[in-house]
C-alpha cells in the first residue's frame, strides 16, 4: 500500500502554499540552529519516529551538502546573533567514541565553512589535548570554569553552540553566555511526549493543506507516567493501556486494508542514542518480562532513572536495501530547513524493528539518493521540517515555565 506517494504529486501542487505557510509559523517560534530526525516511510504512513535537538551523526552527511550546511548556518548565526564572529562548540564527554568525535569535527568545519572562528572543548575534557575521530585527531581548546562564565585563554566566545544533550543535568559555566540550542532544550527536562504534542498541531495543519487524514504523517503515540516496571502492579496497569492502544491501532489498520500487526514501541520518554527501547505486540509481553530485559528498559544515559514512558505506534519501512536490509532515512536540518540525508541501513534488524544499533551503517544521500530518496525533497522533507516548527514550539513552552 503506497498512500502517499501516490499523492506526490498533491504534494507539488500545493508547494508554493506550504512555503508560505512554513514561512508563517517559523516567524512564530524560535527555530532550532540543526537538529536531525528518523524518519519511518511505510507508503501509507510518513512520519517522524525520533527528534534530536543535540544532533550526532554530521559525520555521515555528503560532501555535497557541506557547502548549503555552512550557508544555512551563516544565515541562522547572522540573524539571531549579529556581530557574532567567534563560536565555541562544547560537546559531550565521549572520549572513545570516535564517530561521535567525528561528528564535533564536521560541525566544526561548517561552522568555519561559513566563515566563524571555531573552538571546541569543555571543562569535563580538560587535559586531554586532542581526542581520535575517524579520520584524525580532534585538537581541544582548554575551557576554563571561572565562576559563571566559560573562558578560553582568558577571554569569552561570542556563542556557545551546544552539541550535549545534558541527559546528566545542567552544565556550569554557561549562565552568562549566549548559548544555541538553549539549554532549557536539554533532556534534564524535555520529554519525548512533548514534542509530539507540539508536532500534533502542525500536522493537523498540513493534513487540511492537503486534504488528507493526518494519521498519515504521524505516529499514535501516548505517555504512561510514573510506571515503577520492577512492580507487578506497575506493569498490569501499563501491559492494560498497551493492548487498548494496539486494539485502536488494528481497528484502524483494517479500516484502511492494511495487513499488518501493530507493534507499539516503548520509550523512556527523556533521553536519547536508542536506549530505554522496547518493541512489544500485546501487553502480556510486558508482564513476562525477565530481569535483564527490564533493566534494559528501565536504563537510561548516565544511569538516569526512567520514571515515563512514551508508548508510540511501530511504522515499519517499506525500504530497503538490495540485500533486503530494512533503510530508514534520517533528515539533517539547519535554520529549519531540510539540508542533507544520509540512511541507516541494518542487516540484522527486521522492518518494523529499532535500525539504531552498533549493527547499523550509513550511507549518504549522495551514494543512494536516486534508489531510495525518491520523496526525500518532498513528504521527508515535510514531516521533518514540520519537526523543527515543533521543537521551536516547545523551546517556546520552555522559556515561559
Amino acid at each position: 500500500m503506497s498512500f502517499l506517494h501516490d499523492l506526490s504529486e498533491r504534494l507539488e501542487t500545493n508547494r508554493n502554499l506550504i512555503s508560505k505557510w512554513m514561512d508563517t509559523k517559523r516567524s512564530e517560534v524560535p527555530i532550532p540552529i540543526y537538529g536531525s530526525v528518523d524518519i519511518r516511510d511505510a507508503g501509507w504512513k510518513i512520519a517522524v519516529v525520533d527528534a534530536n535537538h543535540f544532533p550526532a551523526g554530521f559525520n555521515n552527511i555528503s560532501a555535497e551538502d557541506k557547502p548549503h550546511l555552512a550557508a544555512l548556518l551563516r544565515n541562522h548565526l547572522n540573524r539571531k546573533h549579529p556581530g557574532c564572529s567567534w563560536i565555541h562548540l562544547y560537546p559531550e564527554s565521549h572520549t572513545r567514541n570516535q564517530g561521535y568525535v567525528e561528528n564535533i569535527a564536521t560541525i566544526k568545519h561548517l561552522i568555519e565553512l561559513g566563515g566563524f572562528r571555531c573552538t571546541v572543548g569543555s571543562p569535563e575534557l580538560l587535559g586531554h589535548g586532542s581526542l581520535d575521530g575517524i579520520s584524525g585527531p580532534l585538537k581541544l581548546d582548554e575551557v576554563v570554569l571561572d565562576g559563571e562564565q566559560l573562558l578560553i585563554k582568558n577571554k569569552k566566545p561570542c556563542l556557545i553552540l551546544l552539541n550535549n544533550d545534558l541527559t546528566e543535568g545542567m552544565v556550569a559555566g554557561l549562565g552568562t553566555h549566549n548559548v544555541s540550542p538553549p539549554p532549557h532544550m536539554g533532556w534534564q527536562r524535555r520529554r519525548k511526549s512533548e514534542h509530539y504534542q507540539c508536532l500534533q498541531q502542525y500536522v493537523e495543519e498540513i493534513a487540511k493543506i492537503l486534504e488528507i487524514d493526518p494519521w498519515h504523517l504521524i505516529t499514535e503515540w501516548f505517555v504512561s507516567e510514573g510506571k515503577c516496571l520492577e512492580k507487578e502492579s506497575c506493569r498490569s496497569i501499563l501491559a492494560a493501556e498497551v493492548d487498548e492502544f494496539l486494539a485502536r491501532i488494528a481497528d484502524k489498520y483494517q479500516k484502511l486494508g492494511i495487513e499488518r500487526e501493530p507493534v507499539a514501541f516503548i520509550k523512556n520518554d527523556q533521553g536519547t542514542y536508542g536506549l530505554g527501547i522496547m518493541a512489544v505486540k500485546s501487553g502480556s509481553e510486558l508482564l513476562s518480562l525477565s530481569n535483564r530485559k527490564m533493566k534494559r528498559l528501565m536504563y537510561s544515559k548516565g544511569g538516569v532513572d526512567v520514571e515515563n514512558f512514551l508508548i508510540q505506534e511501530g511504522v515499519p519501512t517499506e525500504i530497503k536495501d538490495e540485500m533486503g536490509s530494512p533503510v530508514e532515512p534520517v533528515v539533517y536540518l539547519v535554520d529549519g530547513q531540510a539540508a542533507s540525508w544520509f540512511y541507516r541501513i541494518n542487516h540484522k534488524k527486521g522492518d518494523m524493528e529499532n535500525l539504531n544499533s552498533p549493527s547499523a551503517r550509513f550511507l549518504s544521500f549522495d551514494k543512494v539518493g536516486e534508489k531510495y530518496g525518491e520523496n526525500a525533497h518532498g513528504w521527508h522533507a515535510l514531516v521533518a521540517e514540520l519537526s523543527m516548527l515543533a521543537m521551536g514550539a516547545e523551546s517556546l513552552k520552555q522559556e515561559q515555565l
